[in-house]
């Protein structure tokens, strides 16, 4: 019975008319593209049992020859592959995809083994037999599947589902007390080869699982399943636990590792960006810096130009000698700095007030015995000067020296 299926153009255009990949055409040795029609099965592959057959029209085998020239519609060549299909994986998928392929109008047949005929003749399965059922009928190659297929293929089994090859893969199958359970249909001719696919295989997987058997252990601890299910002792089980806190706690320090380097990543990068800018900065500072305070810079010439106005005000300027000389009085308020009295403030008592003032002067250094900012005073004054800053010399007495007016 054939399947239900639908067809369907594939949409993608070509690339220009009459020109295949990238422009070449027929001559240059690259075949043109062709429609691509893909089929799809929308329910699972139906049970051989559950499959109503005619045998009113009678079971004729077709030839080699004739199922590779193509058979009628309503003829398809009819191809049985057989097996376990445990833990079906790609592997199981290639094969049955090149049974599918053997010739152009195929039905495909498969027999999977019963778990009691499998755990007898070869060995306990991880998947029973219902769920390898279901695997396979959810293959797309697959048109209907054979439950509890037997371990070696009888002609009456032939002749009840018609049919007309055998795939399988060409390396001889020992089991059941026979070197190739497959040579008599090899005699027969009605043995199609395929080809095994290398690096996958339920010994493989198994092998795998069996090899990390702790960390699939852990895995199924961690996620619920507990030890009496897994067949996982007391002493195992806490060692798993404790293996996991480990993990647990070396992700955590591994976590703050890559989290501190982030750290320090972006503290470098932060570091080179203040220095260049600091670098910069400095640059500037040392500039303004030279131009304030260097050998030539605007603070020397500040000082140069405020020192100038000092002396300029702090020197007495000379009046010309043709002109007349007029002494300027001193204010009611001015106070000498060396005197207790005001000196009076007309022009005719000015003798009297240098003579006040170089008393005052001897007074302090006979009081202090030390010559203070005064000494300036006397030599800015021109009749001061004349006088001795020292003041009076003492005899041994204590009495001052004749010849000075006190």
């Amino acid at each position: 019975m054939e399947p239900p299926s639908s067809s369907r153009l594939n949409p993608r255009k070509r690339r220009k008319d009459g020109s295949g990949p990238n422009g070449a055409t027929e001559p240059d040795g690259i075949p043109l593209k062709m429609p691509r029609h893909s089929f799809g099965l929308r329910e699972p592959a139906p049970f051989s049992d559950e499959i109503e057959e005619d045998y009113s029209k009678p079971y004729v085998r077709v030839t080699f020859e004739e199922a590779t020239r193509g058979t009628p519609l309503d003829r398809p060549v009819r191809v049985y592959a057989d097996g376990i299909f445990d833990l079906f994986h790609s592997g199981h998928a290639r094969a049955l995809m090149q049974a599918k392929n053997l010739f152009p109008n195929t039905y495909l047949i498969v027999g999977v083994c019963s778990d009691e005929l499998t755990h007898n003749l070869k060995g306990f399965t991880v998947m029973n037999e219902s769920e390898r059922y279901d695997a396979v009928q959810h293959c797309r190659y697959v048109d209907e599947v054979v439950r509890n297929a037997p371990w070696t293929l009888t002609p009456e089994f032939l002749a009840e589902h018609r049919i007309d090859f055998v795939a399988h893969d060409d390396i001889p199958y020992s089991s059941a007390g026979s070197d190739d359970v497959y040579k008599h249909i090899k005699e027969a001719g009605m043995f199609a080869p395929t080809q095994r696919t290398e690096g996958i295989s339920t010994s493989d997987i198994i092998t795998r699982i069996v090899r990390d058997y702790d960390v699939y252990a852990r895995r199924n601890l961690q996620r619920g399943y507990t030890a009496k299910e897994l067949n996982v002792s007391f002493i195992n089980e806490k060692k798993y636990h404790l293996q996991e806190r480990v993990d647990k706690v070396k992700k955590r320090v591994k976590d703050v590792e890559e989290k501190s380097k982030e750290f320090v990543q972006k503290v470098e990068e932060k570091s080179i960006d203040l220095i260049q800018k600091w670098e910069e900065k400095s640059r500037e500072f040392i500039g303004n810096f030279l131009e304030m305070f260097g050998p030539e810079g605007a603070l020397k010439h500040m000082l140069k130009e405020g020192k100038g106005r000092m002396l300029q005000a702090i020197s007495p300027k000379q009046s010309p000698s043709s002109s007349p000389t007029h002494e300027r009085s001193p204010s009611p308020s001015f106070r000498w700095p060396f005197s207790t009295k005001t000196p009076p403030s007309s022009p005719a008592n000015r003798s009297r007030n240098q003579c006040a003032v170089a008393y005052d002067i001897r007074q302090r250094y006979l009081e202090t015995n030390e010559l203070g900012p005064h000494v300036l005073l006397f030599q800015m004054h021109p009749r001061l000067a004349e006088q001795d800053p020292k003041g009076p010399q003492r005899k041994e007495g204590g009495e001052p020296q004749a010849g000075v007016n006190p």
